[in-house]
């Protein structure tokens, strides 16, 4: 006879067993179970929120044992190390496993928190993959003397690496320095070339900090190439008579002249007497005359108009650059963490900065944003107050998962209170 695991991926249950199933309730061992709850998390569009919400409060001990054993499949395990998906007392475990994949470790370093590099730099398994160290190495969260104890732990292990093939040496010591030493000579050379206003705006320290962020995020900012601003959502936060203003200013006065001689005509140069420069330029104007590295410094650079312009930006690695602005207000993040026209990627970063998550508008702000990822929305919700669990309950923007949970917690948080 087929297991439990085999029919639920043949689709061979009822539904009322399905749902028994994403809720836990099935009588097989904790490991089946678990191993159920990923697979319908991962691959079924019905019960699969259900089933994230029963993994997110799942016998930590159960998870525990299930994640330490190598003959775990490797889904369950790849669930788990996923960054949305990690429990702090598993994670040790977990990196320990070797079932776990190097590739899947580098891509935990990459958007790694502080509480888990900590886990990952005292892990043994972790400090001899050298390819998890070089990611490490490059994580904003990274202190700087943890960074330095990085680079001596790799010295050795390339003297290593390269001693039975001398060639592998200087191919791996030359390509990281072009690359980073590129985006400061490409920075330094497009500030006199029209970009002077956002970058002279800044002070000494602001461009320090252009010059870190592009250095961290040369790889990204290669793969973009000259990809044009790509606003979501622009268009209908401006209204559409702010773009014919474009196409009307970009045009030099020159073009007016051999149209007709019109009286108007004449009248136009002297509103534009500066040379060089058009009638009046609007902030979106600025903005599309740039390429990433422009944006990307004036989305850490720029004022608040910019930055509520640039956070919309379809470029993924100009858009987080707007949430490393030092000039970035608390009031700022609040919008952003409501806003529907905004990368999913934007979502997820804002509760990766701890600045932003003592803020408690930003964290309802993200819960209640239909545009946050479910299992973001799901892991803020314990943060809510009881007034706003029962708004959220009633909120029909947002998943009926959500809505679900908030008045289930509501009605806790209600019982909890009368009973003290």
């Amino acid at each position: 006879m087929p297991s439990m695991i085999d029919q639920i991926r043949a689709s061979k249950l009822p539904s009322n067993m399905m749902q028994f199933a994403a809720r836990g309730a099935l009588q097989v061992p904790a490991a089946e179970n678990i191993e159920i709850l990923v697979h319908l998390a991962l691959h079924n569009k019905v019960f699969g929120e259900l089933a994230r919400m029963t993994l997110a409060g799942w016998d930590e001990k159960a998870c525990l044992t299930v994640v330490s054993d190598p003959k775990t499949p490797r889904e369950v395990l790849s669930y788990f190390i996923v960054h949305d998906n990690i429990r702090p007392k598993l994670l040790p475990a977990l990196l320990e496993n070797p079932s776990v994949s190097e590739g899947e470790l580098i891509k935990l370093s990459v958007s790694a928190l502080r509480e888990t590099i900590e886990v990952m730099l005292k892990s043994e398994r972790v400090r001899s993959l050298r390819g998890v160290l070089e990611t490490l190495k490059t994580n904003p969260y990274v202190k700087k003397e943890e960074a330095e104890d990085l680079v001596r732990r790799l010295k050795p292990q390339l003297a290593v690496a390269t001693a039975p093939a001398s060639a592998a040496a200087p191919s791996a010591e030359p390509v990281s320095a072009p690359a980073v030493a590129t985006p400061k000579a490409v920075t330094a050379t497009e500030k006199p070339a029209g970009r002077e206003g956002p970058a002279a705006a800044g002070s000494e320290a602001d461009d320090d900090e252009v010059l870190t962020y592009l250095d961290e995020h040369a790889s990204e900012i290669a793969a973009e190439g000259e990809k044009p601003f790509q606003p979501i959502g622009i268009v209908e936060l401006l209204g559409s008579d702010y773009f014919p203003v474009t196409q009307e200013e970009t045009l030099p006065a020159a073009t007016a002249a051999p149209t007709a001689a019109k009286p108007q005509a004449a009248a136009v140069p002297k509103k534009s007497s500066a040379p060089g420069e058009p009638r009046r330029e609007n902030t979106l104007q600025k903005i599309n005359r740039l390429d990433v590295k422009g944006r990307i410094q004036l989305a850490l650079k720029g004022n608040k108009e910019e930055r509520s312009i640039l956070i919309r930006d379809g470029t993924k690695v100009v858009a987080l650059a707007v949430l490393d602005a030092p000039k970035l207000a608390d009031g700022e993040v609040e919008k952003f963490a409501s806003q529907k026209n905004v990368l999913e990627a934007v979502l997820r970063q804002i509760p990766l900065k701890r600045r932003f998550m003592k803020n408690y508008v930003v964290i309802r702000n993200l819960v209640a944003n239909p545009r946050t990822p479910l299992d973001l929305g799901l892991g803020l919700m314990k943060n809510l107050l009881v007034q706003d669990l029962k708004n959220l309950s009633g909120n029909k923007e947002v998943s009926e998962t959500i809505r679900k949970l908030a008045l289930k917690m509501y009605k806790q948080k209600m019982e909890d209170s009368k009973k003290k």
